[in-house]
Parts: structure tokens; sequence; C-alpha cells
């Protein structure tokens, strides 16, 4: 196949591809339809000229008929009077009309003959047009119909790949939303060991001091309770009990201290 011939025949395949895109079938039934309905008013009109001649010949028929009646009435009353010469001369100019009036009768049998078949011909096309035109309305109505559902099809699968991406999205946005919790959760945990500093809030000294040593006393008296379950020692107590008598001794000589003043008056 030579590059004209190939240029040739893709050029008819996009040109047919892109008219099969712009042609709507209802406007092509449309215009075909009026198309019929022009060749029927042309038969119609066929059929009317027809009729005009066949009335114009059956007029002329009648005007000959008429003369040919007078002539023949003055040939009888040229022969009345006497004058066989006018009456033979009345006679052969009524049979000339009547030889026109055979000619003439013949013409109109064709022309009647010829309007009877445009009739029949015009009923028949016009019983043609009106099945169309059935036709035409029925196809319309279901490609419109068939239109309108590609549209709301197309719609229902425009609508199903938006609700896809929305999916997506939301996945996206609840993986994040839960990567974020398990952020905040670690770094709370963090602060709460303190492995990180809290630099949001206030540091106290003396919280953190007592964290510690009770971490510390935790041990000693872990330790004290073994020793004495294998009978190495006593019983252990807690840091506040150990200190409480303490500071009992430590508050016994201040109460003697104020009282004695009040002792030597």
């Amino acid at each position: 196949m030579s590059v004209m011939k190939r240029l040739s025949m893709i050029f008819k395949s996009k040109a047919n591809k892109a008219l099969d895109k712009m042609e709507d079938p209802r406007e092509t039934l449309d215009y075909s339809y009026q198309r019929q309905l022009e060749l029927l008013q042309k038969v119609r009109r066929g059929v009317a000229d027809v009729a005009t001649s066949r009335k114009r010949v059956e007029l002329q028929i009648n005007q000959l008929e008429a003369q040919g009646k007078k002539l023949e009435d003055q040939g009888r009353q040229a022969l009345s009077v006497g004058r066989e010469d006018l009456a033979r001369e009345a006679l052969t100019r009524r049979n000339g009309l009547n030889t026109q009036i055979a000619d003439l009768r013949i013409q109109y049998g064709n022309l009647q003959g010829e309007e009877e078949k445009l009739t029949l011909a015009s009923q028949r096309l016009q019983a043609k047009v009106d099945s169309f035109r059935t036709k035409k309305e029925t196809i319309k109505a279901t490609y419109t119909a068939a239109e309108a559902q590609t549209r709301i099809n197309e719609a229902f699968s425009g609508i199903s790949e938006e609700m896809g991406d929305v999916g997506l999205a939301i996945q996206r946005a609840e993986d994040k939303t839960a990567q974020m919790q398990a952020r905040a959760g670690a770094i709370d945990e963090l602060l709460a060991s303190g492995a990180l500093d809290d630099f949001t809030g206030q540091r106290d000294d003396i919280q953190a001091e007592l964290d510690r040593m009770g971490g510390g006393t935790d041990v000693e008296l872990e330790i004290a309770r073994m020793k004495a379950e294998l009978g190495q020692g006593p019983a252990p107590k807690s840091a506040i009990e150990a200190g409480q008598p303490g500071q009992a001794a430590q508050q016994a000589p201040q109460t003697q201290q104020i009282r004695q003043p009040g002792e030597g008056l």
C-alpha cells in the first residue's frame, strides 16, 4: 500500500470518527422526515397539476360540444329555408369539431388515468411518511432515554471514582491520626519516666529529689526485708517511720524548754 493511500485511509477514518461524534440521530431523522414531506408535497402538486389539465380539457370538450350543437341547429335551420349549401357547411364544421372533441376525450382519459395513478401514489407515500414519523418519534424517544441513562451511569461512575479517592484520603487521615496519637503517647511516657525533660511546665527540684530518694529507699527496704527473712537482721521500716522517732526526740526538748519559764513563775 502506497503512502498516499495510507494517508487517505487514515484521513477518512478520522473524518468518519469525527462525523460520528458530531452526528445526532435525532437531527438526521428529522431531516429525513422533512425531505419525505417535501417529496410528498411535490407529488401532491403533480396530482393537482394533472387534475387542472384534465379539468381544462373537460371545459374545452364542453365548449366544442356546445359549438357543434349550435352548428347542427344552424344547418337544420338553413335546410328549412332552402339553403342546402349553408346547411352542408354547418354540418362540415360540426364534423370537424367532433374530430377535435374525440381527440380531447382521448387526452381527457389519459389525464384522468394519470391523475388516478398519482393520487394512489400520493396516498401510499402519505402512509409511508406517517409510518416513518411514528417510527422516527419512537427512535428519538428511545435514543433520548438511552442518552439520559448513559449520562446517569457516567455520573454514577464519576461519583464512585470520587468516593474511592475520598476513601483513600480518609484512610490516610486515619493513619496519620493514629500515628500522631501513638507519638503523643510515647512522648507522654518518656516525660513521665524522666527520659525527656518537660520544658512546658515548672521544674520541682524538691519533688525530683524525693522521687530519687524514694527510688533508692525501695531497694534498701527490699534488701532489709530479705535479710529479716533470712534471720540476718531486724524487719525493715519505712523512711517515714524511721524518721518519726527522731523528730519526736527533737520536739520534746523544745517543749520542755518552752515550759521552763512558766514553771519558774
